[in-house]
């Protein structure tokens, strides 16, 4: 039995929705513009390359990152994501994406509690990483900080949320 067939259909999808919100809801929390999107983008998607080539066999950000190479799998995160935020502002968006970050964390945490500890980092790492992607305030590449005041708050949500250290 493979870990997504543990999980229902419905649940499964969620799950897959998990890495994407991560990522979203630090670009949502402080919206930087084309290039900072396009920077945390692909923080996001190299945060689940790694998961794929590095994260363990048979743990769930594996599963998870191996999903994402095929349609099936990227379309159940991004339909999950787009229904999730439809019509919202990007600071309630990012509020929306934390508060089903949590709720995923519930879900693995009933279905597979002994994946739940490395999914959590998992997706700390990929907000984080996230976040440090582009220079928040900065002109032209010039000042700023790595991690604007915005973005380092969702962190702190995105951790209570999903049951990590607040750091």
């Amino acid at each position: 039995m493979t870990l997504k067939d543990r999980f229902s259909s419905d649940d499964w999808s969620r799950v897959l929705e998990a890495p994407m919100l991560a990522g979203f809801s630090i670009t949502a929390a402080d919206p930087g513009g084309l290039i900072s999107a396009v920077q945390e983008s692909a923080a996001m998607a190299g945060s689940l390359r790694l998961a794929a080539k590095d994260g363990g066999e048979g743990s769930l950000a594996h599963a998870v990152a191996e999903a994402y190479t095929t349609s099936e799998g990227r379309s159940a995160a991004t339909d999950g994501l787009k229904s999730l935020v439809k019509g919202k502002r990007p600071a309630e968006a990012s509020d929306a994406a934390v508060s089903r970050l949590g709720e995923i964390m519930a879900l693995v945490e009933r279905t597979v509690p002994e994946h739940a500890a490395g999914f959590r980092k998992f997706l700390i790492d990929t907000a984080t990483k996230t976040a440090e992607a582009s220079t928040e305030g900065g002109f032209l590449g010039f000042g700023g900080a790595r991690i604007s005041e915005a973005e380092h708050k969702t962190l702190a949500q995105l951790r209570t949320a999903l049951g990590g250290p607040v750091t």
